[in-house]
């Protein structure tokens, strides 16, 4: 198509945060300017009549006092054509719209997803209370279905289940009764066999909601008439939370205790100014249904909340159980948020019986060590969970001297039993918007909504209380004038006529007055009425005072929240103390030991020094490439032909009788690439790399260690070059360096002229090359060199010191002289 989407232009890009509000603009934005293109001005049309109805989104309503958006102009119909790939455009743009607003996203007003509130608005309509007798959840969703949410049956009866869990939602909102699913992941029984009504709780949200309280919007075929929004009495968006991934934008907001959540709306009610930090001291934190316990830092918590966007460490609680004969074990009644005790022990026994990894041969040096040390620590696991027990996972020790601390900081570390809960609060404003909010943009939204929603109920209220005055007025003229009210209207040839002319009634009142039954007006009683008046005149005199005094009426909410959190609320499940997150390092006794390479790139290790190389055996067609002494704790440094550095601590490296482990078991060579070099030293050692291209610069060992099996890419290597084997570089004044070229020429300059990386790279000219010439050996040396070579197929040698050391001494990047004659070189040694 020759126009691309705005949507993803250079200038209009979205980030990649999942934050909503700018992808959102930039969706906004796009629409925006395909509004303005002429239509029918392309190559590429499609008529109307042809195409297939673009998606919009649905109306989400604008109930509670909520400012929307202005909607979307409409696709042309009739005769018109468009461009077919500005149609395209559009199609997609208002489908983004519509997941963002209609599906993903929970609004900041009842917290409620579309699905959700149409859910429980069916429920109500179906007469479901909490004291109703549960109906089959079949029925539910197919009301839903019918009249309001014309989607699949499955989406929506996870949904309806999701608010059943007491493990998923902190407050849940559904009754259900029947197996709707476990922590473990069990999935629900079918909808034909389970039940469901509405728990008390749901009630927050819908009692108010025939008293004028939110606009109604019709349904998707115009023949129902549907709720906006819930008119909450709580920010449900906080107490039970929500999770939902939209079109660029996600959400991962978390739930929170109600009654923290209803002190901090009462505070904010009493000070409008209040910031996140001054909410904290009510809202500490989520509270999970399952507890476990959040041991990130006060200040980890309070940026998260402030951003709306973090990442929170969690814990599982645990107790320690004494048994007979100084035995103990661990009982886990707590498991962080989304993990499950079935995750735990297929993590333990991942732990315990490793399975080899993709790719390779066998388990790996650090599979074989953690399984040796789990198995050294527990002994056996259980899940005693059930309907005692939400949650019971034992572990046992393998004896009773196994110290408590070092076994649950292993597990702790090793599994799921310590995590990391996601907090991303995402959600639609009350101006329509997606947008990540802060928690005290949360709190005093939903304030404001809560304010707007009362003053309509008050004015509802209102509007009935007046007119029930307006009926007792005019029956209290019926009693005062009985028998000529009954003879005007049994006389009268229009009644309702000659009784307004007559007792100066209105026309509401005199059909309220035909309306009745003879013997009811024969029956008025004027002490009731003037009561009952009495009564209405003054509830409409509070009414009008709490729509005319802003402090009454929010004094008034206030009032209502406490009443709601009495009722409602509970203690605090989910424990936040802070704490480190657990960590366990494998103790390795340092002892001396020998690293051997061999040429086809396998390892392996022997104890001490002394080891005779040479009664070593190799695999047939393989020989020594390398060996090094080094200790136990050190890390082995090897480089690949590619210029790759990778990093092996020394105790990863099998040792015994055998021929090792090729190299590619423990880090991840490169295809096409192979190790040809390896190195142990101090971090502060430094070194001399060189490639045969001729350049070369000075690093540190330290430079080159990583942590990636992957490696480090360290050297650059052109196509074509080897890597010379690195140098260690002595710290002694007046070091030269030795270059020799594959023609004999040796060229001996300064080590101060060579460049230092630490990050590595190219480096600088070492010596100066002629084209197909290459560098053989690099060495550094104080008084003269060795060159090793062939001549007439006979091994030679060729010193140089004195004078002519002297001779060959110049500055880098030179070309050297010729010292090797007709000898073919092969490499230097430095002069003792």
């Amino acid at each position: 198509m020759s126009n691309q989407l705005d949507l993803f232009d250079e200038q209009k890009t979205p980030p990649t945060d999942t934050s909503g509000e700018d992808v959102f603009s930039a969706i906004e934005h796009a629409l925006k300017d395909l509004d303005e293109w002429e239509l029918g001005s392309g190559d590429e049309t499609l008529d109307d009549a042809e195409a297939p109805p673009a998606a919009g989104p649905p109306s989400d309503g604008g109930g509670g006092g909520r400012q929307e958006p202005p909607p979307l102009p409409p696709l042309p119909s009739g005769g018109d054509s468009l461009p077919l790939g500005l149609y395209a455009e559009r199609a997609y743009l208002e489908y983004a719209v519509s997941v963002v607003k209609g599906r993903a996203l929970p609004d900041v007003c009842d917290g409620q997803k579309p699905v959700q509130r149409r859910i429980l608005y069916a429920m109500r309509e179906m007469g479901l209370g909490p004291t109703a007798k549960p109906v089959k959840s079949a029925r539910v969703i197919g009301d839903v279905l019918g009249k309001y949410h014309p989607h699949g049956d499955t989406a929506a009866y996870d949904a309806m289940v999701r608010l059943a869990q007491d493990f998923t939602m902190r407050y849940p909102l559904v009754d259900g009764h029947g197996n709707f699913g476990s922590r473990d992941g069990d999935s629900p029984a079918a909808m034909r066999y389970t039940e469901a009504r509405l728990t008390a709780v749901a009630g927050l949200l819908l009692d108010e909601i025939d008293r004028g309280t939110v606009e109604f919007i019709p349904n998707y075929d115009g023949s129902q008439q549907e709720p906006a929004l819930l008119p909450a009495r709580l920010p449900m968006v906080l107490l039970n939370g929500a999770s939902g991934i939209a079109v660029g934008m996600a959400t991962e907001i978390p739930p929170h205790n109600l009654r923290e959540v209803g002190e901090a709306a009462i505070a904010m009610l009493a000070r409008r100014d209040m910031t996140t930090s001054d909410l904290m001291r009510y809202i500490k934190g989520p509270d999970f249904p399952g507890g476990g316990q959040i041991i990130s830092s006060a200040s980890d918590i309070l940026a998260a909340y402030e951003s709306g966007r973090g990442s929170l460490k969690m814990r599982a609680r645990w107790k320690i159980e004494e048994r007979a004969r100084g035995q103990w074990q661990v009982v886990v009644t707590e498991l962080p948020a989304g993990t499950s005790t079935q995750k735990v022990l297929e993590e333990i026994e991942e732990l315990s019986n490793p399975k080899v990894k993709v790719g390779k041969k066998s388990l790996t040096q650090e599979q074989n060590q953690l399984k040796q040390y789990v198995l050294s620590l527990l002994d056996a696991t259980r899940d005693e969970s059930g309907k005692e027990h939400a949650v019971r996972l034992v572990l046992e020790p393998k004896t009773s001297k196994v110290d408590k601390t070092e076994f649950m900081n292993t597990l702790l570390a090793n599994t799921s039993l310590e995590s990391s809960a996601p907090l991303n609060l995402v959600m639609i404003g009350r101006d329509g918007r997606p947008r990540q909010k802060s928690l005290r943009d949360i709190v005093a939204e939903w304030v404001d909504f809560r304010i707007e929603t009362v003053r309509r109920r008050t004015a509802h209220r209102l509007e009935h209380v007046l007119d029930r005055i307006h009926v007792l007025e005019g029956r209290h003229i019926v009693y005062l004038n009985v028998d000529a009210v009954v003879r005007t209207i049994r006389e009268s040839d229009d009644p309702k006529a000659d009784l307004m002319e007559a007792f100066t009634l209105t026309e509401r009142q005199a059909e309220d007055i035909l309306e009745m039954r003879l013997r009811q007006l024969a029956r008025l009683e004027g002490f009731k009425i003037e009561q009952d008046l009495a009564d209405f005149r003054q509830e409409r005199r509070d009414l009008q005072h709490l729509l005319d005094d802003q402090d009454a009426l929010e004094a008034l909410v206030s009032t209502e929240i406490k009443a709601d959190v009495a009722k409602f609320g509970d203690a605090r499940r989910t424990l936040i103390e802070e704490t480190e997150r657990a960590s366990v390092a494998l103790t390795v006794v340092d002892e001396p030991m020998t690293v051997i390479m061999s040429d086809k790139g396998w390892v392996r290790s022997r104890t001490g020094h002394s080891v005779d190389v040479n009664a070593l055996n190799f695999k047939e067609g393989d020989r020594l490439a390398a060996h090094l002494e080094c200790r136990s704790v050190d890390s082995v440094i090897f480089l690949g032909t590619d210029g790759r550095a990778y990093t092996v601590p020394m105790a990863q490296i099998p040792g015994g009788r055998g021929d090792g482990v090729p190299i590619s078991t423990l880090v991840e060579v490169q295809p096409k690439t192979r190790v040809v070099h390896m190195l142990v030293a101090r971090a502060e050692q430094g070194y001399l790399v060189a490639t045969s291209g001729g350049y070369g610069f000075v690093c540190h060992a330290g430079d080159m260690i990583g942590q990636k099996r992957a490696g480090k890419a360290f050297v650059s290597v052109e196509e074509g070059e080897a890597l010379l084997r690195p140098l260690p570089v002595p710290e002694t004044p007046e070091t030269w360096v030795a270059t020799l070229a594959d023609n004999g020429r040796v060229l001996v300059f300064p080590l101060g002229e060579v460049k230092q990386l630490a990050g590595g790279g190219k480096g600088v000219v070492l010596m100066d090359l002629e084209d197909k010439e290459k560098l053989l050996d690099v060495t550094v040396a104080q008084h003269g060199v060795v060159v090793h070579g062939v001549y007439r197929n006979k091994p030679s040698t060729e010193t140089v010191r004195g004078e002519e050391w002297t001779a060959l001494q110049g500055r880098r990047a030179r070309r050297g002289k010729d010292v090797a004659g007709k000898m073919k070189v092969a490499r230097l040694e430095p002069l003792t």
